[in-house]
């Protein structure tokens, strides 16, 4: 599929907030170049590793950051790690990069267009975890097919994920946290790994809380946590 197709039906909304300070467009217009994954570029031929200035032991990839609350908490937590973080929301984007400790970008890398651009680039089995927090759940039924979690984007993370590898996802939308259940659980290449009931109440491990998840609180919606694992 072409760019230009997969952007017909971007599984985001709007890509602008608030007109941008001119330091955080001085940030943007600095800090992303250096940082921006190409995905129509050639894959360096050590792999995944090789987008990174610094040796890794694995790769993560957050799937619309937002703030970048989680991500950089992640970062912080896991020193030996990659990772690659898509957002496409300009706003967003330079507030994770005001919050980036330059030590960190070396092994830091960002993609500010359609995530299915950069799941369709990578490598097989490159990545020990994809993260999907709190995605636009397009509400309206017309809207559903603009759901990232669609059978076309597992077959994406089946594939970018090494054995063993978690697909995290979390949601206040009772809606699309069935829909991701039925789906993922429909999928021959994952497991739901589901302790007990009330498993999916429960935040995943290190987990640092997001501005989505304490709006959903103040508005009286309890999020769900899921975690697949692949086989």
């Amino acid at each position: 599929m072409s760019q230009s197709e997969t952007r017909s039906r971007a599984f985001f909304g709007r890509r602008r907030g608030k007109a941008l300070r001119d330091a955080q467009a001085e940030r943007l217009a600095s800090q992303l170049p250096q940082l921006r994954l190409d995905p129509g570029s050639p894959l360096p031929e050590d792999g995944v590793a090789g987008l990174f200035d610094m040796p890794v032991d694995g790769t993560v990839l957050e799937i619309g950051f937002g703030g970048g609350e989680h991500l950089l908490h992640r970062i912080n937590e896991a020193p030996r790690t990659g990772f690659i973080g898509v957002e496409p929301f300009v706003n967003s984007m330079t507030k994770f990069l005001g919050g980036i400790e330059p030590a960190d970008e070396k092994r830091v890398r960002l993609y500010d267009d359609d995530a299915v651009h950069i799941l369709d680039w990578l490598p097989d089995a490159c990545l020990e975890r994809i993260d999907l927090l709190y995605p636009d759940p397009w509400p309206k039924r017309k809207h559903w097919k603009r759901r990232f979690v669609s059978p076309d984007n597992l077959d994406r993370f089946a594939r970018l994920l090494v054995p063993g590898g978690r697909f995290r996802f979390a949601s206040d939308i009772d809606s699309y946290v069935n829909w991701t259940l039925a789906m993922v659980r429909a999928h021959a290449a994952f497991d739901w790994p589901a302790r007990h009931p009330d498993a999916w109440n429960e935040p995943f491990a290190g987990w640092p809380g997001t501005r989505y998840e304490a709006k959903a609180f103040r508005e009286g919606r309890r999020p769900a946590y899921l975690e697949f694992i692949r086989r």
